[in-house]
C-alpha cells in the first residue's frame, strides 16, 4: 500500500498536469491532433475589415473607435474550411465591450463594417453576465445561460430551451473568468451536443434537438460588437476534428 504522502505527490502531479495542459500555447506547437488557425504573424486565413482587425504583438487584435462608430457587429472570419464536429481551444483577452467566437455558422450579405455572421457564438463580454453562455447571432438569441444544462427542444418557431441540469452558480463561475487578462476557451461540438468550458470550468452543455435550426458543421470566426470602443485580442488558436 502507498504511504499518504506518495498518494498526494500522484495528486500533486496529476493537478500539476491538469493546469499544465490547460494553460496558453505562448508560441509553443499545438498539443498532438490539433491545428493551428493563425500563425501568429499576419491574418493569412482570415477574412475581416482590416480598420478594425489586425496583428499586433504576434496577437490577432479586434479594436473598435468611437469615430467611427460601428453600426453593425462585425467579424473576423476564418477562411480556409468549414468544420463539423471538433475541439477548438484559444486563449481571449477583452478591454471593454463584447465580443464571441463564432461556429458552425454562415456568413450574410456583408455590412458597411464588415462581415456578418450567424449562427452559434460562444460569448465573451467584458461585464459579468454573459461570458461563456451559448448565444445564436442573428437566430435563436440565447439557448443557454452560464451555468446551465439545457435541451433546446424540437419544435417550429423559435424554441424555449429546456434547463433539465445545473452546473454550477453562475456568479460562482464568474469567477473563474479573469477581468482584463487572458482566459482559455474550449468550444466542444459533436453532433447536436455543445459545450463550453472556461479556464477549465464547464460554462454550458447544451444538446440542441431543433434539427430544422441546429447547424451541423459551419464557419469559424471572431466577433467585435457594436457598442462603446472595445479591445478584444486572441492568441493559440487551435482545433481538432473529432471522428
Amino acid at each position: 500500500m502507498k504511504s499518504p504522502n506518495a498518494y498526494q505527490n500522484i495528486i500533486v502531479s496529476f493537478a500539476a498536469a491538469l493546469v499544465a495542459s490547460a494553460a496558453p500555447l505562448l508560441g509553443a506547437e499545438p498539443e498532438p491532433g490539433f491545428t493551428a488557425l493563425f500563425n501568429g504573424k499576419d491574418l493569412s486565413g482570415w477574412s475581416g475589415n482590416p480598420a478594425i482587425w489586425s496583428v499586433r504583438d504576434g496577437l490577432i487584435t479586434g479594436e473598435t473607435k468611437a469615430d467611427p462608430k460601428l453600426t453593425h457587429n462585425t467579424f473576423l472570419v476564418y477562411t480556409n474550411g468549414n468544420f463539423a464536429d471538433f475541439e477548438l481551444r484559444l486563449s481571449y483577452r477583452i478591454t471593454g465591450g463584447n465580443s464571441g467566437v463564432q461556429y458552425r455558422s454562415r456568413a450574410l450579405d456583408p455590412g458597411a463594417c464588415g462581415p456578418i455572421i450567424t449562427g452559434y457564438q460562444a460569448d465573451i463580454v467584458a461585464a459579468r453576465t454573459f461570458t461563456g453562455i451559448l448565444y445564436e447571432e442573428r437566430g435563436r438569441g440565447i439557448l443557454a445561460k452560464r451555468g446551465e444544462k439545457v435541451v433546446v427542444p424540437e419544435t417550429e418557431g423559435k424554441p424555449k430551451p429546456q434547463v433539465v441540469g445545473s452546473l454550477g452558480d453562475a456568479a460562482e463561475l464568474q469567477t473563474k473568468i479573469k477581468d482584463d487578462d487572458w482566459n482559455n476557451y474550449v468550444i466542444v461540438a459533436k453532433g447536436n451536443h455543445l459545450q463550453h468550458f472556461i479556464n477549465g470550468a464547464l460554462m454550458v452543455d447544451v444538446i440542441d434537438n431543433q434539427a430544422s435550426k441546429a447547424a451541423k458543421d459551419g464557419l469559424l470566426a471572431l466577433q467585435v460588437h457594436v457598442g462603446p470602443p472595445m479591445t478584444v485580442q486572441f492568441r493559440d488558436i487551435r482545433i481538432k476534428a473529432l471522428p
